[in-house]
């Protein structure tokens, strides 16, 4: 009898593609702790002290490392990135992504974890504006939504990091799409040009070199690219589930 055959994850088929998908634009695949100074997640990113995400509803603190976090997003990376080519002499230009699990102390539903898989992608240059982010981000969902039309839009918004910021969404129309989701601008993830704050935090100089960097959910791509209902089935190890990808 014939052993049965095994099943990738949805997320780590996601991140197979995604890198695939970003590697043929030129990106290299960048990684970093899960277990994460303040600094790093917070401080190096123009994060505020006062700052609601550093409260501990929102962070999972580590009691017998004060200092340190489970880190909450994948952008830490983009800093310990760029101090690594700064430390080795290499200037811009740079693009990796960095698909990673992240945490937060939230409860769980339907549509939220407090563990989840996050892709952050980051670019610095010497002439990089938000036309770039664009014509990245567009590439990426037609790429990953083969067959379908991806149009993709920016509503203004903010977070720390980057100035501008905005929020991504993306609307796909195709008879492969879900119909609960075909047509629907839904909200994919947030981005924007990296603070000048960040690139002088990560020895970059701002005045010369400028950047964009985005960061998205896997978790809920992969519920949007194969109709998933509840994002707890993620990590559940149900191989009902595991088995039908």
């Amino acid at each position: 009898m014939d052993n049965p055959r095994g099943h990738l994850h949805p997320i780590s088929s996601l991140i197979r593609e995604a890198n695939q998908i970003f590697a043929r634009m030129g990106f290299t695949l960048a990684d970093g702790p899960l277990l994460e100074s303040e600094w790093y997640n917070f401080d190096s990113l123009n994060v505020p002290k006062d700052h609601p995400a550093r409260d501990m509803q929102d962070t999972f603190f580590i009691k017998d490392e004060p200092g340190y976090v489970l880190r909450t997003q994948t952008s830490p990376v983009q800093v310990r990135y760029m101090e690594e080519q700064t430390k080795k002499g290499i200037e811009p230009p740079y693009r990796i992504i960095v698909p990673g699990k992240v945490f937060r102390n939230e409860a769980t539903d339907m549509t939220h974890e407090a563990e989840f898989f996050q892709l952050e992608g980051l670019v610095v240059g010497e002439d990089i504006t938000m036309a770039h982010l664009k014509g990245t981000l567009d590439k990426f969902y037609s790429e990953l939504f083969k067959g379908a039309d991806v149009e993709v839009r920016f509503r203004p918004s903010f977070f720390p990091f980057v100035e501008p910021g905005v929020e991504v969404d993306a609307r796909i129309n195709g008879e492969h799409v879900p119909e609960k989701l075909r047509g629907r601008w839904i909200e994919m993830m947030g981005a924007g040009m990296v603070h000048p704050s960040v690139l002088k935090n990560a020895g970059v100089d701002p005045e010369k070199y400028r950047g964009f960097a985005f960061g998205m959910g896997l978790d809920r791509l992969a519920m949007l690219r194969w109709a998933i209902d509840d994002v707890r089935l993620m990590h559940s190890a149900d191989l009902r589930f595991v088995n039908q990808f």
